[in-house]
């Protein structure tokens, strides 16, 4: 596999931006090796510079459900940018992708467009804490919720990577605002609650942890979080930046049939461009500024340009073909890799949510962030150097999901499936 064109823009990068990547998990460091530099991206495939090709399963971290490029969604684009990128406006298509995001989503009264994950997550918890008068948050081990101050305590993802879980930077007095709780353990919740339920203005959780892999809740356990933030007046947010539209096209609350006062979006309702969104009851969100005192706002919230991207995405995750199709494959990439380990003899195990999944390098079942850090992460090194080398792109981190999606094809899986064979022989 050629690297040259990659090495040389790696070397120019790192004496501009930090590690020489704009994301930290993009640096390699967690698998011992070198990023690649993406040229361009067409249905499953990335192409770097040095001319090789991968089926990707990052899909931008999980936004591209429908494949790179998507002939609709480029066409879309094409003509909205004729229109001009940006008008700091409200627009029709504003209100065009909310309407279809309350379809999906029927927990969301009222919400507001954002630009980033991140910057839903900081909002939604900055209009419980305006709505209910308190000032506490619980949060989970493992959970990620970006990378607002506050929220960086056993936060997953590169944090977890680079172990670091408790950021630098983030006063240390604002932290204790946040009590980090184990995921899954509904005993300690209970306590908590019980104890300080009164201060605590909101508990915000990831219902399928994507950011230590895929972490799935216990039975009962999303119940309880309902049930306790009820009874004591705190508002209940998910957080499906990573599982909207993918554990299910209603997310997680729809598949485990549990409603939240307020839910995160992201990724997928950008179409691969930077789209954010909170929303849920109505009397929380009127809250938010200039309906009520809670301020936020966004120069590029709503932008043209990015609600034409989710909208032409929406509109294919409605069909009643599109869902079906990608289980299909995730169901068969599932099976191929769980019997690809078991014939090479590598204990490992895997968990899937809809369509994102993880392999994990242990031998114990992964329920929480303390279970998820005994996987065996310098043998996930080589095992995704050499799945590299085979034309397969993962996440460079043991502690991130994968995804599938429209586009992946037969082809696609039992390429991959053999080429986990090959790699989990050579990491025996």
């Amino acid at each position: 596999m050629r690297t040259t064109t990659s090495k040389a823009l790696f070397k120019q990068a790192q004496g501009l931006f930090p590690g020489g990547v704009n994301s930290p998990v993009r640096a390699f460091r967690a698998v011992g090796g070198m990023p690649l530099f993406i040229e361009k991206a067409k249905g499953s495939r990335l192409y770097d510079v040095d001319g090789n090709a991968f089926v990707d399963y990052v899909l931008s971290w999980g936004p591209m459900i429908l494949g790179h490029a998507h002939p609709a969604v480029v066409k879309a684009l094409k003509r909205a940018v004729d229109k001009g990128t940006s008008y700091g406006a409200p627009c029709p298509l504003e209100i065009e992708l909310a309407r279809m995001i309350k379809d999906f989503y029927p927990s969301i009264e009222k919400m507001r467009m954002v630009s980033s994950g991140t910057e839903a997550t900081m909002s939604a918890i900055r209009a419980a804490r305006g709505f209910t008068g308190r000032d506490m948050v619980i949060k989970f081990e493992g959970c990620y919720h970006g990378h607002a101050d506050g929220l960086l305590v056993k936060a997953g993802s590169g944090a977890t990577t680079f172990g670091v879980p408790d950021s630098p930077g983030v006063p240390k007095d604002y932290a204790k605002l946040t009590l980090t709780l184990p995921f899954n353990d509904a005993d300690a919740f209970r306590a908590a609650m019980r104890r300080d339920g009164k201060r605590i203005a909101c508990v915000i959780v990831e219902p399928v942890v994507g950011n230590i892999g895929c972490v799935m809740p216990a039975l009962g356990f999303l119940d309880t979080l309902r049930a306790e933030t009820s009874r004591s007046g705190t508002v209940l947010i998910f957080d499906e930046v990573m599982t909207g539209f993918r554990v299910s096209r209603g997310g997680a609350q729809e598949a485990f049939g549990i409603t939240p006062d307020l839910t995160c979006l992201g990724k997928v309702i950008g179409g691969g461009l930077p789209v954010g969104a909170y929303g849920g009851r109505a009397d929380i969100m009127e809250m938010i500024a200039p309906e009520g005192p809670v301020y936020q706002a966004g120069t590029l919230s709503g932008n043209p340009i990015a609600m034409t991207a989710g909208i032409e995405t929406l509109k294919v995750l409605k069909k009643k073909s599109t869902y079906p199709a990608i289980e299909k494959t995730m169901q068969h990439l599932a099976e191929g890799l769980k019997d690809a380990a078991a014939k090479a003899g590598v204990a490992t195990k895997f968990y899937r949510a809809g369509t994102m999944f993880c392999t994990y390098f242990t031998g114990v079942e992964v329920t929480d962030y303390a279970t998820a850090k005994t996987a065996d992460t310098a043998r996930f090194g080589r095992f995704f150097m050499k799945m590299l080398e085979q034309g397969v792109y993962l996440a460079p981190s043991q502690f991130e999901a994968g995804f599938v999606s429209l586009a992946h094809g037969k082809a696609d899986i039992d390429a991959t499936v053999g080429a986990a064979y090959r790699a989990f022989r050579a990491v025996r």
